[in-house]
């Protein structure tokens, strides 16, 4: 049935919608949603495209069905030679992504989390006392090189000191790149471009046993990994995928910057994270990833025709999930735009209600394979910040533009007078 026939779902009267998905940003689905009273709405976007987008914990429920959705194809070419990659894990689906989901989920152990875990106190420790002899410092910059660091020790990937600034800023441009036109989202496919031909030479050297990789790490995995048919990935999909865990690992420089601001804008917080409760850290963490903008939607594509909320979805035509606008809908969140990390102590623990990262399950479906670990990593960073600094937070320009995709702090949280406790 032609989705012209949606006559339920209301419409955007416009030609194309793109220019205005630019100019709203992450509360470009929020604001339609409201503005129609519906959490479903029929726009255009991406050159005239037929585009439903869709808000709320049964959408999300919807969204990660794997019989009425599937991701090839729903990720725009532009997106792909800048984030993800080509044919990396998230534009796969049935038994080659459960295969390939596998080849993530088997590196999230609690001995690898631990070890994780050691080695982003060791790198905080070893940036902390540099700073300690300098005027000040600019959160965001440091952080994500001390991400950098991490993931390269954790996945097994040799990292010279005088590569750190280089890498870690062309990981970073590639996340910046994600929701920009122009200078910025070029700037990302050149750094996807540099970045590629690193990690590419590397699992070379490893295949031709010119370099040794430790069998328990993402290096090992990715080099050695066989698909469906029994055959080494391939070299660029190989990349795509050991890139895939060192690059979400640089963007939790982000959350970690987000972090600092709640300290900063909610100071009873902080007093709480001092008191080395490990439950308070979960719970302060969890808010962190709700309250601020990260990910603004997910996209898919109708895999079968099928009837919602008395909507015709046709196949082929591309949905739009709506997580900003999920984790902050007063329907599914109390006071949604207050930060108050105690709500989770209510949280049902619901795979569609709190979609910071995607929902749904990890291992049979779409959900971030790396979402424990941003979990474990804010929370080591955080209280690292809280329980080993003493800082002082200059005055600056701390908005966040919700048109800016993705999201961060205009100043980047620049901190002085830094001293280790």
């Amino acid at each position: 049935m032609d989705m012209a026939r949606n006559d339920k779902i209301p419409k955007e009267r416009t030609l194309d919608s793109s220019l205005a998905l630019l100019s709203e940003g992450y509360l470009f689905i929020p604001n339609r949603c409201k503005k129609f009273q519906s959490n479903i709405f029929q726009t255009r976007l991406l050159g005239g495209q037929k585009v439903i987008c869709i808000s709320g914990e049964e959408a999300a429920r919807i969204f990660y069905d794997r019989e009425k959705f599937k991701r090839k194809g729903a990720a725009p070419k532009r997106i792909q030679e800048s984030l993800f990659g080509k044919n990396g894990v998230q534009t796969l689906d049935g038994k080659e992504h459960q295969h390939r989901k596998r080849m993530f989920m088997s590196l999230m152990t609690p001995e690898r989390l631990k070890i994780l875990i050691k080695l982003t106190v060791e790198q905080w420790e070893l940036a902390a006392r540099k700073w300690e002899n300098t005027k000040e410092i600019v959160l965001f910059d440091e952080a994500r090189e001390i991400m950098c660091r991490v993931a390269c020790l954790w996945a097994g990937v040799p990292l010279k000191e005088k590569e750190v600034t280089q890498r870690a800023t062309d990981l970073s441009d590639m996340i910046d790149a994600f929701g920009a036109v122009g200078p910025r989202y070029w700037k990302g496919r050149q750094a996807r471009n540099r970045s590629d031909k690193w990690i590419g030479d590397i699992i070379r050297q490893v295949r031709s046993d010119k370099m040794d990789a430790p069998v328990d790490t993402a290096l090992y995995t990715m080099a050695w990994y066989r698909d469906l048919d029994g055959k080494l990935l391939n070299l660029q999909i190989a990349t795509v995928e050991l890139l895939n865990i060192v690059r979400p690992i640089v963007a939790i420089a982000r959350y970690i910057t987000f972090g600092a601001l709640a300290l900063h804008d909610y100071p009873e917080t902080r007093k709480k994270l001092q008191d080395h409760s490990q439950h308070y850290g979960q719970l302060f963490v969890q808010e962190v990833r709700r309250f601020y903008p990260f990910g603004p939607f997910l996209g898919a594509r109708v895999r079968q025709d099928f009837i919602w909320e008395d909507c015709h979805f046709t196949k082929g035509t591309m949905v739009l999930l709506d997580i900003y606008g999920i984790n902050h809908s007063p329907d599914l969140w109390e006071d949604p735009d207050n930060f108050l990390p105690e709500r989770f102590n209510d949280w049902k623990g619901s795979p569609f209600d709190f979609v910071p990262q995607g929902g749904g399950d990890y291992i049979k479906g779409h959900r971030c394979a790396g979402e424990w670990i941003t979990i474990e990593v804010m929370k080591t960073s955080l209280a690292f910040l809280t329980q080993k600094l003493a800082y002082d937070v200059p005055k600056q320009d701390l908005s966040i533009s919700m048109v800016r995709m993705p999201a961060i702090p205009k100043s980047r949280f620049v901190m002085r007078g830094i001293k280790v406790k």
